[in-house]
């Protein structure tokens, strides 16, 4: 069993910076990779950045590249995402979650995930 819980979420201005972390706990030994997916009202989930325990491989998603970073702090169990230059469209709740078996290379696919955080709302407003 892995616990995940999400933190850092808020209401910044456009162009601002947050910090999402998601602390993990439980059978952490065993996790593979590490994702952070997200959710706009009406929208469906969809994956922003994985990391990958094994090599520390990093991917990110098309619309956050160059903005966004994902690092992590294994003495913590702490897994970050680092949001710079926030737009409006980047609303959305935030999830963290852990992949027990990959490596990191299908960060994108909700279905390689083991457990999930309970989310923290992210809101981007002027």
């Amino acid at each position: 069993q892995v616990q995940l819980v999400e933190s850092g979420g808020g209401l910044v201005q456009p162009g601002g910076s947050m910090r999402l972390s998601c602390a993990a706990s439980g059978s952490i030994l065993s996790i593979s990779a590490m994702g952070w997916f997200r959710q706009a009202p009406g929208k469906e989930r969809e994956g922003v950045s994985g990391i990958s325990s094994t090599d520390g491989g990093t991917y990110y998603a098309d619309s956050v590249k160059d903005r966004f970073t994902i690092s992590r702090d294994n003495a913590k169990n702490t897994v970050y995402l680092q949001m710079n230059n926030l737009k409006p469209e980047d609303t959305a709740v935030y999830y963290c979650a852990a992949d027990l078996w990959g490596d990191g290379s299908k960060w994108y696919a909700e279905s390689e995930y083991d457990y999930w955080g309970q989310g923290t709302q992210v809101t981007v407003s002027s």
